[in-house]
């Protein structure tokens, strides 16, 4: 099974790597599980798999990965989504709230997660986020930053 990790990195099931992968089958699982409980959970928290969508585009441009781009692309116009979410997923900033608060603490952590502090959570609650939403776009900020990284490791490591 070709996983989006794989499609990320333009692996093909004849590829060395793509079998490489496989030698820890739980890892390709895992990633593979978490990107759907992200993305498309069971129980959203409030934050609607449409808006983790458009960010998760947000986080692939910032992170300048044109394959995760066009995968999230893809995604976000099969959803439908408002004016806003899709000023959202490419990056602008003039936002209604809670979306420019949510837009600026994804900017944060992707490009400068250094610079975080606890008041930038506090910044998420007075926007009108919960902590179980919080939380929630936590771990999606965490995976995306992390399926960019991985892909982009194992497009070098495909390349060598």
């Amino acid at each position: 099974m070709i996983d989006a990790m794989d499609k990320a990195a333009g692996i093909s099931p004849d590829d060395a790597l793509f079998t490489a992968r496989r030698f820890r089958p739980e890892f390709v699982q895992g990633a593979e599980e978490c990107r759907i409980s992200v993305l498309h959970p069971a129980h959203d928290q409030g934050l609607a798999p449409i808006l983790r969508v458009a960010l998760a585009r947000r986080m692939a441009a910032l992170n300048a990965d044109a394959a995760l781009l066009e995968q999230y692309d893809t995604q976000l116009a099969q959803l439908d989504p408002t004016e806003q979410l899709l000023a959202l997923a490419r990056g602008e900033k003039d936002l209604e709230e809670p979306l420019a608060t949510i837009a600026r603490h994804v900017d944060l952590i992707t490009l400068t997660p250094k610079r975080a502090e606890a008041s930038h959570i506090a910044l998420l609650a007075k926007a009108g986020l919960n902590n179980p939403q919080i939380v929630a776009l936590s771990e999606l900020i965490a995976f995306i930053n992390f399926q960019t990284r991985v892909a982009t490791g194992l497009r070098l490591m495909r390349s060598a």
